[in-house]
């Protein structure tokens, strides 16, 4: 059975399988994901588990000897199976197919690659693996469905996010999932069971710090070059995260760019702004004014 990462949640709330394979190329999901089903594993009484890391050199009889002796402290035992390389090897796919054919009792395999491929899924072994039990592939978001992510996240954090406000988040993450967790998760300290809207994250986002990324975006937009420059300095001295500062000048980049070919007359910015797609950019009307007259609508898509 293959589900993907959002639907194994629910599969976990029944009964276990016998095996388990994670892999994909989203160390923030694979990671999720393992720890879901060892919970769930704890949860369903699995409370001896032995961790087997499948390395260079590693005894692949190991994993057979697991399989035929009897837990020493309970009824259920979890192998939690590590493979960082993603390929195990001609003794590891031997292994791994005959413990797939025939499953250990009472014994829940939790097989984690820590790379994966393409061609590691066409595999004798993997493919016999995953028939054998549930194949979990996490690969990373696109930015069309990061919103959405972003959103079912703040939820069950608690938060109740504005599409506007999921699409920002997003952005400002550029695909980074951590950095997303990471911004949700501080924004439910900050504001539990709230709803926010982009004001309410723009304030959010600019911490203590002396400059926050978007003094930078401002001075850019205004055409301060020298502060802008003196901004970025400080910013860089006292440590601020460069994709946060990255990702704050592509939030800004991709809304002038956006609304560039529709408002080169800036007498007819209000209405541009009226459209809800736009919203966050009203309390910046004269920085955006004065930045649409600097270039044309080609210019801001090049840059």
């Amino acid at each position: 059975m293959r589900l993907r990462p959002e639907q194994l949640p629910e599969h976990l709330r029944g009964a276990l399988a016998p095996i388990y394979l994670i892999a994909g190329d989203e160390p923030l999901q694979v990671e999720e994901a393992l720890d879901a089903v060892r919970a769930a594993a704890r949860a369903a009484g699995y409370d001896e588990r032995v961790v087997l890391h499948a390395e260079s050199g590693f005894d692949w009889s190991t994993l057979a000897g697991y399989a035929r002796s009897l837990s020493l402290f309970s009824e259920k035992r979890v192998i939690d199976l590590r493979i960082p390389g993603g390929r195990p090897g001609d003794d590891g796919a031997r292994a791994l197919r005959a413990y797939a054919e025939r499953p250990a009792p009472d014994t829940l395999l939790l097989v984690g690659l820590g790379k994966f491929e393409t061609p590691i899924a066409r595999a004798k072994w993997y493919q016999v693996l995953a028939a054998a039990g549930v194949e979990v592939q996490a690969w990373p978001i696109d930015a069309t469905r990061l919103p959405d992510w972003a959103s079912r996240r703040a939820s069950g954090a608690g938060l109740r996010l504005s599409r506007e406000a999921a699409r920002f988040l997003a952005e400002r993450s550029e695909g980074n999932l951590l950095a997303l967790v990471q911004e949700i998760e501080k924004l439910a300290l900050l504001h539990p069971g709230a709803e926010l809207g982009v004001e309410e994250l723009l304030d959010a986002v600019a911490d203590s710090a002396r400059f926050s990324a978007f003094d930078l975006v401002d001075s850019a937009l205004e055409g301060q070059a020298a502060r802008a420059l003196r901004i970025l300095g400080v910013l860089r001295e006292e440590g601020a995260p460069p994709l946060q500062v990255l990702g704050a000048l592509a939030w800004a980049l991709r809304g002038v760019a956006r609304i560039a070919p529709h408002a080169t007359d800036p007498r007819g910015l209000d209405a541009v702004l009226a459209k809800p797609a736009n919203f966050t950019w009203r309390r910046r009307k004269a920085l955006l004014a004065k930045a649409l007259r600097r270039h044309r609508p080609s210019a801001w898509y090049a840059l």
